[in-house]
């Protein structure tokens, strides 16, 4: 099952990173208001950066070390997002 990383710019210029299997359902939910408590208030919500992957646990590994990044290197690993 394919699993992925993203990150999220919210409404207030802050980054949001997550993982999910199943991008567009998660990102509705986001956007909705009914995702993680951090970006229900923070909306809105788009989403700027994805990394595909193998398994949950590859992805749930990758997400702990993107969220270890400092703002800057969120914003570099997003690049023409930025």
């Amino acid at each position: 099952m394919k699993a992925y990383v993203y990150i999220l710019r919210c409404g207030d210029g802050s980054l949001y990173t997550g993982w999910t299997n199943d991008l567009d359902r998660r990102l509705r939910a986001h956007q909705a208001g009914r995702g993680a408590r951090y970006t229900r208030a923070h909306l809105p919500v788009e989403l700027v950066y994805t990394e595909e992957f193998e398994s949950k646990e590859e992805a749930m590994a990758r997400e702990y070390t993107v969220k270890q990044l400092t703002r800057e290197q969120k914003l570099r690993l997003i690049g023409p997002y930025a």
